[in-house]
């Protein structure tokens, strides 16, 4: 989709270009070293580090359209690594319901990428069903701190994280909803065991994690006791947003384009195949209607306003199109997409292909399966009762 740009915006998209350009990784240095230079030079930029902050908290106050053109920029360009827990699910939390000395304390270190975070929320008996949550925090008798004792599971990235931020039952005694607690709880500290969870793709990115008689002291509780389900709902629209990954569709779905060019069909390639272009047209007016919905989110954030259902109608949409594209690439591969191990058979793209397959099943479960979103939206824009 193609939007008219005034000439302020013009000018912020030919200043992003340029900084991409200046700033982009030169292969054989040290990539640890660049990649914390990077966020440090976008903080020079005036917020550049932390794009989706309000500019109380340090970002950058762009528009919409600045929002859009960044992101559409950043996914073309070579940018470093980073993880969403703290940035972009933690710190809008932080930012809305924890103290000033909560905010004082933890943003600094997740601006400058100093701790790694992960999301204690899924369990073995609560993952669509949240609300479930079995793990327990209960209050010692001088109300100094918590002991917490359960299991989470799926957590992406406990086995490298510093802290975990939890949701935690300290009351059954009413609705479901009711009685979650929302702490902050450091990782390297007794009675806490990660154990990995190999996936379909054979890598190692979630895990399961037990605490056992783990110690939090009181000001580790973000909120109020027994709120946090207000709390994980806006975490969770944040984070169903970010899952959208519409930018990065959009660049790979130009990249699908190039290497079905180069997939020979006869006296073509496999672009020119009707069927195979068919399901390459289809992908892209779904996206192209996914991107309008990102816009129109973008467009209300700007006004104020938090995440609300769009965040699930993006979340929805934009996963299901990153497995299509997973399994049109696959398609595209042919039998080279089904070899597997270190030495490339056939097209070069085809190598890891299945592996990016099975792993992209997942898109449509984390953060809330496909079904609950089907029911977000249902409710809150159609307007359906149970």
């Amino acid at each position: 989709m193609d939007i008219d740009l005034n000439s302020d915006d013009q000018h912020f998209q030919k200043s992003v270009r340029q900084f991409l350009s200046d700033n982009s990784y030169v292969a054989g240095s040290d990539y640890n070293e660049w990649r914390l230079n990077w966020f440090r030079l976008a903080r020079d930029q005036g917020g550049w580090d932390v794009p989706k902050w309000p500019e109380k908290f340090g970002g950058p106050g762009w528009t919409p359209t600045q929002h859009y053109i960044w992101e559409q920029e950043t996914a073309r360009a070579q940018t470093p690594w980073d993880l969403p827990f703290g940035l972009s699910m933690l710190a809008p939390v932080l930012m809305n319901y924890g103290s000033e000395e909560q905010q004082q304390r933890f943003l600094p270190d997740i601006r400058d990428r100093k701790v790694n975070w992960c999301q204690g929320y899924s369990e073995p008996n609560a993952g669509s069903d949240l609300a479930n949550l079995k793990t327990k925090a209960e209050l010692s008798a001088d109300g100094s701190h918590y002991v917490v004792n359960g299991t989470k599971i799926w957590t992406t990235l406990a086995h490298i994280a510093d802290w975990i931020f939890c949701l935690t039952r300290t009351d059954d005694s009413g609705k479901k909803q009711d009685g979650i607690t929302f702490l902050l709880i450091p990782m390297k500290q007794a009675g806490i065991e990660v154990k990995p969870i190999i996936t379909l793709g054979g890598a190692h990115s979630v895990n399961m994690v037990h605490l056992t008689d783990v110690k939090v002291p009181v000001e580790n509780r973000v909120g109020e006791e027994g709120k946090a389900w207000t709390y994980a709902k806006g975490l969770l629209a944040h984070e169903r947003t970010g899952l959208a990954g519409i930018s990065r569709s959009l660049v790979a779905l130009e990249k699908l384009r190039k290497q079905a060019g180069s997939v020979t069909r006869g006296n073509g390639s496999l672009l020119d195949d009707p069927s195979y272009r068919l399901k390459v047209a289809e992908l892209e007016v779904e996206l192209m209607a996914t991107e309008f919905t990102e816009l129109r989110s973008l467009a209300s954030a700007a006004a104020g306003a938090e995440p609300g259902p769009e965040s699930s109608i993006l979340k929805l949409k934009g996963t299901e199109i990153q497995q299509r594209l997973q399994k049109l690439t696959v398609e595209a591969g042919g039998i080279y997409s089904a070899a597997w191990g270190a030495t490339p058979v056939g097209h070069t793209f085809a190598h890891g292909g299945m592996s990016g397959y099975l792993a992209s099943r997942a898109y449509t479960i984390y953060g809330g399966a496909s079904e609950v979103q089907r029911d977000v939206i249902a409710k809150n824009v159609l307007g359906l009762k149970k």
